[in-house]
């Protein structure tokens, strides 16, 4: 067998034994510097909850102590305060809004909850949306007669589901989350109530056979109808006015001075702008169905 051929030579063993010894050496290091590695992950990660969940104290704490120096300045009418107690409490309230600030940049180096949850629910919104749209589009086109309003209405919502979607987790957004679930649940209730309302007048034009099976709106109306109306109407205007209060929230939000998020004034600004249409179209939808009964009325 030539020498070239040679499966190991002597010389080659030796230095493949050394080699060997080399590296259990660093595996050995290795696996002690991942042991290391595990136990300052898990500190570390104990730090970082105990820090949250301090700040979250903190931050309630504070919370009770805000609303009972408010109640101190109110009762001040019936016990004066003494100048030094008005400037302890002035100086107070200045310390509880710079601890707010400073809150918010130490969660910047925290690790942020998770959201998967909410951000799937803003994408179901905006396929809601994007399908009523679409729907909407059909019907315009076979010669449904909705108002421009509501189609409009339903390309802000999206837009609006679709900025919500890409709001970022942090102390803002989780200041505006449980108001904004909230309202989603209220809009739920809402939606129930202006469906059951107008299948109710569908199903009894239908029976009285002024209406085709295919309606799906009640495009005239009838004086029996005032009484579905006007039970619907305050759950409505409450509606649109907790829009003009999720408006205000988010405008208030965009003028502290830890708000980076540019999500904050569109969002503000899409509320607003659902409110003055929903307010307008809504006063304009009843007016005219007013006067439609009137002349019913008079023609009696």
């Amino acid at each position: 067998m030539p020498e070239g051929k040679m499966l190991f030579s002597p010389g080659g063993l030796s230095e493949c034994l050394r080699e060997w010894e080399d590296l259990e050496k660093d595996y050995q290091q290795i696996q002690d510097t991942h042991r290391l590695y595990k136990q300052k992950l898990e500190d570390v990660t104990k730090l970082q909850d105990s820090c949250s969940n301090a700040i979250a104290r903190q931050r309630k704490k504070l919370k009770e102590l805000t609303v009972s120096l408010e109640e101190c300045k109110s009762n001040s009418s019936t016990a004066k305060l003494s100048p030094e107690e008005e400037d302890a409490i002035a100086e107070i309230e200045d310390s509880i809004k710079d601890r707010a600030h400073t809150f918010f940049e130490m969660e910047a180096f925290l690790p942020k909850r998770n959201g998967v949850l909410d951000a799937l629910f803003n994408f179901l919104l905006v396929w809601y949306y994007c399908t009523l749209t679409i729907r909407e589009s059909i019907l315009i086109s076979n010669g449904s007669r909705i108002k421009g309003w509501w189609v409009f209405h339903h390309y802000v919502s999206t837009f609006l589901s679709g900025v919500m979607l890409t709001w970022p987790e942090g102390a803002l957004y989780q200041m505006f989350r449980n108001q904004f679930l909230s309202y989603c649940l209220y809009q739920s209730f809402i939606q129930f109530l202006q469906y059951y309302y107008q299948s109710g007048c569908l199903y009894r034009l239908r029976a009285l056979g002024e209406r085709h099976n295919m309606d799906l709106t009640v495009e005239g109306f009838q004086s029996w109808m005032w009484r579905g109306l006007t039970f619907l109407l305050p759950f409505l205007f409450f509606y649109h006015f907790w829009q003009l209060y999720n408006s205000i929230t988010l405008f208030r939000m965009f003028q502290l001075p830890e708000c980076k998020e540019w999500q904050v004034f569109m969002c503000g600004c899409s509320y607003l702008v659902l409110f003055m249409g929903n307010v307008f179209t809504t006063l304009a939808v009843v007016y005219q169905k007013y006067m439609n009964n009137q002349d019913k009325s008079k023609n009696v």
